[in-house]
Parts: C-alpha cells; structure tokens; sequence
C-alpha cells in the first residue's frame, strides 16, 4: 500500500504566508530589508469586503481602508465563486493554527469530533458566524471603522494585543481558536468565524443575486428598505443553504471521486480538516465545507481522489497543484492592480445651491490626509470656508478634491484656507555660544501639509549644516524661512538640491532606513537676509502646553462650578518645575494631556503648563495652592498607576506614561 503523498502545495504556502507575516509583523523586515513598518491590515480580505461595503452604502470607506485591502477582498470573493475558498485552505494564517492543532490531538489522543454535520448540534452551532457576519458589517458600515479588529484572534496576536482591541473579546476569540480546534477539527473556521460564514455564502452566489435583485425590484416598487435588511436576508439565506443544501455545484474546480478506485478505507474522511464525509459520496465533492485543501486527493492510497473539473477522476495528478496557484495568481493580481485605481474614502456635498456648477481644485500629498477619521476632520475644517460646497479625500494618495462656488471663492483662496502654518526645530542652538541666528528666506512649491516642513527640515538635519529650524508661511510660492548660524555659507544651489529631492532616507532603530516619498519644488532662494535673537526664536520654535482645571473647591466651599484660576484667586500659588531639554520632543509631550487629566483630580492643583523657563529650558510647570504642597506633587507624579478619566463612567487605572528622575524647584507664583 502507498504511503500518503505530502501536501506540498499547501505546506508551502501556509507556512510561506505565515513566515512572510512573522517576517514583516516581527519588524525584521524593515531591518533587514530597509522597508515601512507592516501594517497587520495591509492585504486582509476581510477588511477589503467591509471596506466594500462601506463604500456601497455610504460611499465612504472605513478606516485607512484602500484600493489594496479591497482587491483583495474581490480576489477572495472572486476565488471562492470561481473555485473553492482557497484563502482558508493555503493563506489564512488562523486556518493555518487550526490545522496545527489537528495535529496536537493526535499528539495528544484527543479523538472527540464535535457534532456531526448535517446534525441539529452542528445546525445551531453554524448560527454564531452567521449572527457575526451580521454584527461586524452592520458595525462597520454604521461607525465606518472595521468591528472585527475588536476581535479578530489574527490581529490581537499580530498587534501583541496592543491593537485597536476590545481585550475580552479578543481573549475569547484566542481562546475560542485554540481551545475550540483541539476538541473540535477547524472549530473556529466551522462555528465562529465570519469571513468563513461570507466565503460558504458565495459559494450560492446564484441564490444571493436572485435575493438582491428582490431587494432591488421592491426598491424600484416603493417599498424602501434600509441596506441592513437585505445583510439580513443573505446572512440567513447563506445560513439556510448552508445547513440544509449543503452542496454548491456552481464553482468550476472540485474534488473528484473515482468510485471504482475507492476501497472505502475511510482515510481521506480522517484526513479533511472539516471532516467531511467522503467515502460515502460520489463523483464530485461539492459539500460547502470543501477548500480544495487537497488533504483528501494525498491521503488516498488508491488515486481514486483528485482535483478537476471534470464529473470522474482520472485528472492528471499535476491539477492538484492548479488551486494553489491560483491563489497565488489572485493575490498577485491584487497587489499588481492596488495602485490602479483609488476609491474615495469620504464624498461629501453640503448646502450646493441651486444651478450653480460647482468647479473642484486637487491638492496632493496631504499627508495628515490619512484615514476616515482625519479625512471627516479635514472635512468640517472646510465646512466652514466661504463658497466650498464638497470635499472628496483619497487616504492612500494623500489627496483631496475640493468642490467650490467660483463667484464666492478662488482655488488660490482654497488652497491658503488648506495650508497650515507650522515650523521645525531642525537642532537646539546654544544660547551661550549663538546670541543670534541670520534668516533666509527660499519659496517652494507642493508643501501644503503641516508634515511637509517636517521632512524638509529632516533633510537640512541630514546635511549637517548649521540650520537650527524652519518655518513656512502661506503665500504663492510658499515662503520658507530658514534659521541658520550666521557664519554658515548657504547659496540657492544648496537650497535647490535639498528641496528638490524627492526621498526622504532616515535610518531606523534597530537598523534599516525608511523611505518617505516627497515631491518639493525649489522655486528661489529671497535676496537679503534677517537676524532674530536667540531668546526670540527659541520663543518662536516652541510649542507650549496648557490645561487650567476647574470643578474642585477648597475644603468647605460648596459654590457652583467654577474655574481653579478664580477658586483660589487671593490665596498663595506656588509653581512646582520640572526642567528638562527633552520635554519638548513630540514622544515625551504625548505624555502631558494623561498627566494634566491624571493631577486634575487633586484639591489644590490649578493648572498643568508646558513652557520655557528662564534659562530658555523646556519645562512642565504644575501650579499649585494649599492644601496642595510640593512634597504631594512629586508623591503624585511618580505613583505605580495613574488615574485617568475618559469618560464619567470610564476612569481607569493606568502605568504612567512620563518619567521624573529627580525632583523639580518650587516658588512662589
């Protein structure tokens, strides 16, 4: 008798997709490599089909959400009309843990196998993926942000639970995962798991266009029904077929069975992962369950199993590779496609008046342009701009289209409304060797996000020149000052090479350098030059912080709410300061809202302040009134957890999210 065949198309491309996702995940990549850190998200179909149907219902997407993840989720639905479900079969990493934990029971002579399919027990326990289904894209589509990242057992593990989780339910589902597949084969992908529930679901995609197109017709005949009807409607259905059709003959691939060939030995029923019943059936395997794995075809001693098109074996034995490469093929199509074409994460109009033709201006490399949320903020910034009626934003292009009245405004004016002023600290100047710094002034085009200057300033940092900082003000071209050490020689050839790069390379931690794509333009470098004062600049340079509380009263004081300032107005205030040069790094300042909401709760505290002492040193300064003293202050600042209230009924405890190494100054305010 034949020794069973190993499975390699499908060993090499599970443990392929899983050690390309420890590769990337892990970070490895970007050292070794030089590549962006992966996004966990980045090629998920699941994200894809949410994303799609967003963009149906709301013509937005959800999320940072693009063109790549939504291919992909074409290409999934795609494979599985076409063929089988081919991404459960060879590129699920979840899958690919649930076929190792098949292997753990026999290990550990686990024999249960869980209700039978076609079983009352096995009907009700495929409800929950169904009841999921519905959940996560009701979720999404309403919030616009993809619910399975709440839960999905791949991205908990993938984020080290760092995510955008809910913790309980990701707990559950790794639990749900592991637990669930030592006792049951494939537990979650049967029971649980809601893009498996949307893959059996197209497998009848006759019946689901024959279901749309009733929705549709009733649409058509005034009986308005909201899209959450119709998710219903192929939520059950696809349930219905499910459990009680339990074939799809519509997919052009199977596996085929040779009855004369089969000796009914039983070994390719132990061999599927979904425990299918093989030996009893004939001809072609069309059970919903199937994934064209090919576990079945290499477990068979006799060849009577193979993978084809055709009614009866007898297909070359080359074909069992052909589901592999398609998968291959469909994911390659979708990375090879994702840049083609790019799908509006928000399309919105407002207040359009009647018979006006609307004219649109496009500003590109909007960097801060970059999920669903940023996009509706950059969208109610220009709510409020005269003459602009609509704003499309393009997340995966930093790119917005803006819609205008051309009697209210221009796209000069649009273009100055979108434009944030902003400036860069490019190195710390000494004060004591540089009691000044000469201007320059250059005007460059395509810098019209706040980050621009950012990476402008990053490559004057790289060249080591004596520039200390940068700062933009819009006008056309934009003017760029640049702060430098008055002995350093800068001519507009500098100038023009710098700005005119079009990557930016900054080494990573760990190894590697990241590439960041800009596209500056260098227009010219102003005649003359400016002097400022170093007292002036650091000024100028500097971002301060500020929360001044109110709502806490001295001990007796029953008055209505009021602010700090006038509670303890009169009375000594004390400033407690910590200095520190590092205060001032974006990292550290992140810090300060949490330490602010964190003091706010204590009687005494008036105010929480980021700002310059007066050596020209960054400093957190905590203001302060009796009962408050300074020794409490510092007691405060270094407890194990922080309270920190997000909400009235959400205050939680949590590690502190600044260090102080030593003690700060006290004195009188």
């Amino acid at each position: 008798m034949a020794k069973k065949q190993h499975n390699w198309p499908r060993i090499i491309l599970q443990w392929g997709s899983l050690a390309a996702l420890v590769l990337f995940l892990s970070g490895l990549a970007s050292k070794l490599f030089g590549t962006e850190p992966a996004d966990p998200e980045a090629l998920c179909p699941m994200g894809g089909l949410q994303a799609f149907a967003t963009f149906l219902v709301r013509g937005s997407l959800p999320c940072s959400m693009s063109s790549a993840q939504i291919l992909m989720g074409l290409a999934l639905a795609a494979a599985v009309i076409l063929f089988s479900k081919l991404f459960c079969a060879y590129l699920c990493p979840v899958g690919t843990i649930e076929d190792l934990l098949i292997r753990l029971r026999k290990l550990l002579g686990i024999r249960t196998e869980g209700p039978k399919a076609g079983s009352w027990g096995d009907a009700v326990l495929r409800i929950f993926k169904y009841v999921l289904l519905f959940i996560v894209f009701y979720s999404t589509v309403g919030a616009s942000e993809l619910f399975c990242k709440q839960f999905d057992p791949y991205y908990a593990a993938a984020t080290g639970f760092k995510g955008e989780i809910v913790l309980w339910m990701a707990v559950v589902s790794v639990a749900l995962v592991v637990i669930g597949g030592l006792f049951i084969k494939r537990f979650w992908c049967r029971y649980i798991c809601p893009l498996g529930a949307a893959s059996n679901t197209l497998k009848f995609w006759l019946p689901l266009v024959g279901i749309g197109l009733v929705w549709w017709l009733l649409g058509t005949l005034g009986v308005q029904l909201a899209w959450w009807w119709l998710l219903g409607a192929v939520c059950l259905l696809g349930w219905a077929l499910e459990v009680f059709k339990r074939d799809s003959r519509l997919q052009m691939l199977h596996v085929v069975k040779e009855d004369s060939l089969c000796t009914h030995c039983g070994l390719c029923n132990k061999a599927c992962p979904y425990a299918i019943d093989l030996s009893a059936r004939s001809g072609r395997i069309t059970s919903v369950d199937c994934t064209l794995c090919g576990e079945c075809v290499c477990a068979c001693n006799t060849g009577a199993l193979a993978i084809g098109p055709a009614q009866k074996a007898g297909c070359k034995k080359w074909l069992r590779w052909l589901p592999a490469l398609i998968a291959v093929v469909l994911v390659a199509l979708g990375l090879l496609f994702r840049n083609s074409f790019e799908l509006p994460t928000i399309d919105e109009k407002w207040d359009v008046p009647e018979g006006v033709e609307l004219q649109t201006v496009k500003i590109e490399n909007l960097k801060s342009v970059k999920c669903y949320g940023s996009s509706m903020a950059f969208k109610a910034r220009m709510e409020g701009v005269r003459g602009v009626h609509g704003v499309k934003t393009f997340v995966g292009s930093h790119t917005v289209v803006i819609s205008y009245d051309p009697a209210k405004t221009t796209a000069e004016k649009i273009q100055e409304e979108v434009f944030v002023p902003s400036h860069f600290r490019v190195w710390s100047p000494d004060p004591a060797k540089l009691p000044e710094l000469k201007i320059l002034t250059i005007r460059t085009e395509k810098m019209y996000d706040k980050l621009d200057l950012n990476y402008l300033g990053l490559q004057f940092r790289q060249t080591g020149k004596g520039i200390f900082g940068v700062e933009s003000e819009y006008n056309c071209p934009l003017i760029v000052r640049v702060y430098a050490s008055p002995n350093e020689e800068l001519d507009e050839a500098f100038f023009k090479e710098i700005v005119n790069k079009k990557v930016l390379q900054m080494p990573v931690h760990g190894g590697g350098v990241k590439e960041t794509p800009v596209d500056f333009e260098f227009v010219r470098l102003e005649k003359g030059e400016g002097r400022i004062g170093i007292d002036e600049y650091l000024h100028r340079m500097f971002d301060p912080f500020t929360a001044e509380f109110s709502g806490r009263y001295p001990s007796g004081d029953t008055t209505a709410v009021r602010k700090r300032t006038e509670v303890y107005e009169g009375q000594p205030q004390f400033i407690y300061e910590i200095a520190n040069q590092n205060y001032e790094k974006p990292i550290i300042k992140r810090g300060l809202p949490f330490l602010s909401n964190h003091l706010s709760k204590e009687e005494g505290v008036i105010g929480v302040y980021l700002t310059l002492n007066k050596a020209l040193v960054p400093c957190i300064q905590i203001r302060f009134a009796a009962p408050m003293t300074a020794d409490r202050i510092w007691e405060l600042l270094n407890l194990p957890k922080w309270t920190i209230t997000y909400s009235k009924d959400d205050v939680r405890e949590e590690d502190p999210r600044m260090k102080f190494d030593a003690p700060g100054v006290c004195f009188p305010m």
